[in-house]
């Protein structure tokens, strides 16, 4: 179990939408938080609402973008509140454009505030974490990176949002001997405001501030019959069930096991399946005599 009273924790973009739900638990359930965000104003807004409500939070600035900022932040954090023992990785950016109509500073800025964002914040609290055999990292993914074909015309975020998924279950078992566990938490549809925020935050070297263009998933796709937008601040104590119980996984949306299926079970087995035809009528491969290393042309 992880618990969550009397523990120190940072929220990156704590400032807005999913983040700023996740501050708010957190303060709710006990823990004193460092709301960080790359927008100072909305990070006090979210911090002075946790006072007034009786609780402990202060805020700081944070771009994920950047290692320094991400150190700036940490320091901050732990000067203010003592040792981070939970990490939540949230900070992220979407978009809904066709691949080939992206700029470059657009894929860039995608990939480095989803998965480099998380990477740098991850690898920026673990030494601390690993000292103390203590600590928590949940990294806000998404459906869309656990089922890469869930939303369309989001190409570098599901890329970014799997390798999230891909980056905490690598890391939890090289953190399993120091009592550190991690989560993915995959979004299913929340009110995050996130589309709209976008260009406010763009930072200038990924092109700066832009007008985001009006293009947004309606749930009306083949792939969906439905699909319910919950609140930031409904689905964020679900989101500490899961990190309470160490959960690989933390969903706010049940039914949405049946596209799991769809994409794995049905998707992947029938390739799998497709392989053993293969081995039952080709054989199985030589195997390489000296294993990773290829010293020889395979004699087929």
């Amino acid at each position: 179990m992880t618990e969550i009273a009397g523990k120190a924790a940072v929220v990156t973009g704590g400032g807005s939408g999913i983040g700023m739900g996740l501050a708010k638990e957190l303060a709710r359930q006990g823990a004193t938080v460092a709301v960080a965000d790359i927008l100072l104003d909305n990070a006090e807004n979210v911090a002075a609402e946790i006072r007034a409500a009786g609780g402990n939070a202060v805020a700081v600035h944070c771009d994920v973008c950047e290692r320094d900022s991400i150190h700036r932040m940490k320091q901050a954090a732990t000067a203010a509140l003592g040792p981070i023992q939970l990490v939540f990785a949230n900070a992220g950016a979407t978009s809904f454009t066709p691949l080939v109509e992206m700029s470059d500073a657009d894929v860039d800025w995608i990939v480095h505030v989803n998965l480099m964002g998380v990477m740098y914040t991850t690898r920026a609290f673990l030494p601390e974490m690993i000292a103390a055999r203590d600590g928590h990292i949940c990294a806000t993914a998404s459906m869309a990176g656990l089922l890469p074909g869930w939303l369309p015309e989001h190409v570098p975020y599901s890329a970014a949002k799997a390798g999230i998924i891909g980056m905490m279950m690598n890391v939890a078992v090289e953190l399993k001997p120091y009592n550190i566990h991690t989560t993915s938490y995959c979004p299913g549809g929340v009110a995050s405001n996130m589309k709209a925020n976008n260009g406010r935050y763009r930072p200038a070297r990924f092109g700066g501030p832009e007008e985001v263009a009006e293009v947004q998933f309606t749930g009306n796709s083949t792939a969906h019959s439905s699909l319910a937008f919950y609140h930031p601040e409904a689905v964020a104590p679900m989101v500490l069930d899961a990190v309470r119980h160490n959960r690989a996984f933390a969903f706010d949306h049940a039914d949405q096991r049946r596209l799991f299926r769809e994409t794995y079970a049905n998707v992947v087995e029938a390739c799998y399946d497709a392989t053993e035809q293969w081995e039952r009528e080709h054989g199985l491969p030589p195997a390489n005599p000296t294993g990773a290393e290829l010293l020889d042309s395979p004699a087929f």
